[in-house]
């Protein structure tokens, strides 16, 4: 069967629910790999920084805070360490040590930190200036919390540090240290805490990017002029940016929107923000004019795959013109971008 973007709109009315199935079919489920991106700690890494912690506090069985402090200017490791250990977000360990030390840790500073480690895991960090003070406390914080656990709390609520390693203080690190941790205790503060969670949360722009990426690829190997908005970037003639205007914002005669998802919720709301994008082509346009702009959508991940009204919607709101990441290299053939290669 052909995809949408082969036949006329008029075949894909006819026969709409086919269309729908053809775009389902080629939309993969991609949620199981995630790229690494830029600071992704190796497991090596993370390992080595550990067994320093662990020798520096005799297997976990002493904090001391200067030696501790000590430890993470010379291998700043160690700090991404006491942070999982304390399974704590940057922010959070901000908000933690602000509490705790009385010296104000901004968020930004503490996610600064935090980058800056994982960029350079092995190189000292300077022990005097503002980073430093910041680090001390986070340092100092941690060393609090994790010999005291958690303060009592009502009974509908959870502490943050009622876990297997931290729920009565450093009483409870020492013996998980040299013993592990039952399967079925790690099974469960993973359910609780979502497997990967902080890595998917930091490279969740690079996952979106993948689309926006083969777009600009393809449109830079035709050599077809075009102009890649930036988020939340504010475009004359428009309310809402589009992803890519070709050929240039000042003569828009295509817009292409591109989403990879795997929400059905966020999938809905592309699909409005296409919708609102078609009838704005055609604000103040006689039938005979036709469109001012050809909208069309490039979407990747289950997402769309979960609601079928919303992808006719899309069909419609397209005029069939709806490419996923396996059919993008066939973007320039059929649509109006043909008309702008220039090589």
């Amino acid at each position: 069967m052909p995809s949408p973007f082969e036949v006329s709109f008029a075949e894909i009315e006819q026969n709409i629910e086919l269309y729908v199935d053809e775009v389902f079919s080629t939309l993969q489920s991609d949620f199981m790999t995630m790229p690494k991106g830029e600071g992704f700690l190796e497991y090596p890494i993370f390992e080595d920084g550990y067994e320093a912690l662990k020798k520096n506090t005799k297997g976990f069985s002493i904090l001391d805070t200067e030696s501790i402090l000590r430890l993470s200017f010379e291998k700043p490791i160690v700090l991404i360490v006491l942070r999982a250990m304390l399974g704590f977000t940057p922010p959070e360990w901000a908000d933690a040590a602000t509490a705790e030390i009385k010296l104000e840790v901004p968020q930004n500073a503490a996610r600064a930190i935090d980058r800056r480690v994982r960029l350079r895991p092995g190189v000292p960090l300077k022990t005097s200036g503002v980073t430093a003070e910041r680090v001390r406390a986070l340092v100092i914080a941690a060393c609090r919390l994790l010999t005291t656990g958690p303060e009592l709390v009502d009974g509908k609520l959870i502490h943050r540090l009622s876990k297997a390693d931290t729920i009565s203080g450093l009483a409870s690190i020492a013996p998980l240290a040299d013993l592990g941790v039952p399967y079925s205790m790690l099974l469960y503060e993973r359910f609780l805490g979502r497997p990967f969670a902080g890595h998917r949360d930091s490279v969740s722009e690079l996952v979106g990017d993948v689309v926006e990426l083969a777009i600009e690829e393809l449109l830079t190997k035709h050599h077809i002029s075009f102009r890649k908005t930036k988020r939340a970037e504010r475009i004359a003639g428009f309310e809402q940016a589009p992803d890519f205007i070709i050929p240039s914002e000042y003569n828009p005669r295509i817009v292409i929107e591109a989403k990879l998802t795997n929400d059905d919720g966020t999938a809905r709301d592309k699909v409005t923000r296409v919708q609102h994008l078609r009838t704005m082509s055609l604000k103040d346009r006689s039938l005979k004019e036709g469109p001012r702009y050809e909208v069309i959508a490039c979407i990747a991940g289950r997402g769309f795959k979960q609601r079928r009204q919303d992808m006719k919607k899309l069909l419609e709101a397209t005029q069939g013109k709806i490419f996923t990441l396996q059919t993008i290299p066939e973007m320039v053939q059929y649509s109006s971008l043909k008309n702008y290669v220039t090589r």
